[in-house]
């Protein structure tokens, strides 16, 4: 009875020893492939994974020496090698094995299961690459394979302790190896992105090259046909007025004229469009700078000077029912070619005036942030898509949508036009070292370029207020300058 006692006394101890030992071993494998996450997590190279992976499995079994090989299957070649603790006789040997003659063995040899130290007559039944393996002292092989075309294994020497390796050990360094191959194959497609990313960039330089070389020469050919029907039209006109009875009613001038303007303007704006792209390509420095546009900075005093540019816009779009407000700091200085600054800051109020609803109101700051000055300019008008933010400097572009772009007189609302202003003011920002950037919120009541604004605050038929307003959309344009530290502000 006493031996029963004791016996079931002992048994539950022994059960709960064993199971302390698995929950110990899951521990450590769990450990393990922690700690090789976070090694080869964000590493971005084949051979620097292989490199880390490798050690990380060495050091996880103790093990003597071992190596990783991963070999392209088209071409035939090895794609990257590791290894540690193999002699160079040995080496040589592996990479003799390794010659095209064998390559068909080696392509078997890694779709085979793992296979430990004990398993010695069937690895040389596989022929000399085991054999190859057993003179290295490697006593477990795990096929490594990442895809179709880039495979290979890993091979593990002799564990420094003396003990062999299990099926446990076997689970863990497979786990381990799919682990590596993953990482492996997310920096083989992130290096794959970069590559077709860097060639979509290269073609669409080239086609930028070829549209601006188009329409430089369409530009450079309309002036001509454009000059010899202007001359004609006059001739004409001349001798139409000329008869008792002419034919042709002066109505029908006007309109031809008319037209054939707009014509001219837009082969003006384009020509301008086209060399403000080829100045930003050139990017010359100021000393750089052709006598054409010479640069000739002033210190101005910053408040004073836009608040007299905001009053010639108003007066120039006295026809709007707009608020202008100005704030910020009145000591501040810049040093800059007026005419610059003028020109640059012109464009952005044009800009603002003509995406600011009637009743609206356009907001000036001037403020100084460490050492540097900010103007921003300030609408509260619809605002523009995430879409077209990314192409308002480009030239030649409307935020409405094209079916919809209507041609307008300057400062009228939505009278857009074809991007010169901003895209000069991003030449001048380049040029003259001053920064240009923007931020816009659309209204959430126009989220596409579908959507109209109806012009007029109290028109629109979401029934909103001024206040409703300015809280729903606008755009805000930024113009920093870096202070130089002898300047007195």
């Amino acid at each position: 009875m006493e031996d029963e006692a004791l016996k079931n006394v002992r048994d539950p101890s022994k059960e709960e020893k064993e199971s302390q030992q698995e929950l110990e071993k899951r521990i450590f494998h769990l450990k393990a492939l922690y700690d090789l996450s976070l090694e080869i997590g964000f590493l971005r190279g084949t051979q620097e994974i292989t490199k880390n992976l490798l050690l990380m499995m060495i050091g996880t079994f103790g093990a003597s020496c071992g190596f990783i090989l991963l070999f392209d299957v088209g071409p035939g070649k090895i794609e990257a090698f590791s290894q540690r603790g193999i002699i160079k006789n040995s080496l040589d040997m592996l990479f003799q094995t390794i010659d095209p003659g064998y390559f068909r063995e080696l392509n078997e040899a890694t779709r085979i299961q793992v296979v430990d130290e004990r398993d010695e007559v069937h690895n040389k039944e596989k022929g000399p690459f085991f054999d190859l393996l057993s003179s290295l002292n490697i006593k477990i092989w795990i096929p490594f394979d990442i895809d179709a075309n880039l495979r290979g294994g890993i091979g593990l020497g002799e564990k420094l302790s003396g003990d062999s390796y299990n099926r446990d050990d076997q689970e863990l360094l497979s786990t381990m190896s799919h682990q590596g191959a993953v990482a492996i194959e997310n920096t083989r497609l992130d290096q794959a992105r970069i590559e077709a990313l860097e060639q979509s960039k290269k073609e669409l330089e080239k086609l930028n090259r070829a549209k601006s070389k188009a329409l430089d020469h369409l530009s450079h050919e309309l002036r001509t046909p454009l000059a010899v029907i202007q001359g004609n039209i006059r001739i004409l006109k001349r001798k139409t007025q000329a008869q008792a009875h002419p034919i042709v009613k002066e109505e029908v001038f006007k309109s031809l004229e008319k037209n054939l303007n707009r014509l001219s303007d837009i082969q003006q704006e384009t020509d301008q469009i086209i060399r403000s792209h080829q100045e930003l390509e050139m990017k010359p420095r100021l000393a750089e700078l052709d006598q054409a546009h010479p640069f000739a900075p002033e210190t101005i005093p910053l408040y004073f000077f836009t608040e007299r540019v905001v009053e010639d816009v108003k007066k120039k779009a006295s026809h709007r029912d707009i608020q202008f407000q100005m704030d910020g700091e009145k000591d501040l200085n810049l040093a800059i070619d007026p005419k610059i600054l003028e020109q640059s800051l012109v464009g952005l109020l044009k800009n603002a005036v003509e995406n600011t609803p009637e009743e609206g109101i356009i907001r000036v700051i001037l403020e100084r942030k460490n050492q540097w000055i900010q103007l921003k300019v300030m609408d509260f008008g619809s605002g523009i898509t995430k879409e077209n933010q990314r192409h308002l400097f480009n030239g030649l572009f409307h935020t409405l949508d094209t079916e919809l772009y209507t041609s307008k007189k300057p400062y009228d609302f939505g009278a857009g036009g074809k991007g010169l202003d901003l895209l000069r003011l991003k030449a001048y920002g380049q040029r003259f070292g001053f920064d240009v950037s923007v931020g816009s919120q659309r209204c959430i009541y126009l989220p596409t370029d579908h959507d109209l604004c109806p012009g007029k605050i109290s028109e629109c038929p979401h029934g909103r207020v001024r206040e409703d307003c300015l809280n729903s959309g606008g755009s805000t344009f930024c113009l920093t300058f870096s202070i130089p530290e002898k300047m007195d502000i």
